[in-house]
């Protein structure tokens, strides 16, 4: 699991898997007709903003601009060798952890966040 995919989890929560179906004991009967496709139900969009701010009630941490803080928000080691691995994740092989790198790696997650079902304000992309 990547470090994109651990922050991710903590904001929206884990997928819980379906059990695998277990194996016919006997052979299936034919179907009259071939049943349509079932629909996976549409994913219900998580505010990110609001979840993040409820987590950060009474702790000190600027989150809204800064990926250090919403790393240790949460729980995730901020080290320079994380934000690196995180950022070659998210598609930047020449991040040096400078204050732009750092402001680009934060845009950037909260993109990401957006594209996987999440509800991101323009003032944490832009």
């Amino acid at each position: 699991m990547g470090i994109f995919s651990k922050m991710r989890d903590s904001i929206f929560g884990k997928k819980e898997e379906k059990p695998k179906a277990a194996a016919p004991a006997a052979a299936p009967k034919p179907a009259a007709a071939p049943a349509a496709p079932a629909k996976p139900a549409p994913m219900a969009e998580v505010d990110v903003e609001a979840k993040l701010a409820g987590m950060a009630e009474g702790k000190t941490l600027n989150w809204r601009t800064s990926i250090v803080d919403l790393m240790k928000l949460l729980d995730i080691d901020p080290s320079y060798a994380n934000r690196k691995e995180l950022a070659v994740e998210l598609g930047r092989t020449d991040y040096e952890g400078s204050a732009e790198d750092n402001i680009w790696l934060y845009k950037q997650v909260m993109r990401e966040l957006a594209k996987n079902g999440g509800k991101v304000p323009a003032s944490l992309t832009d």
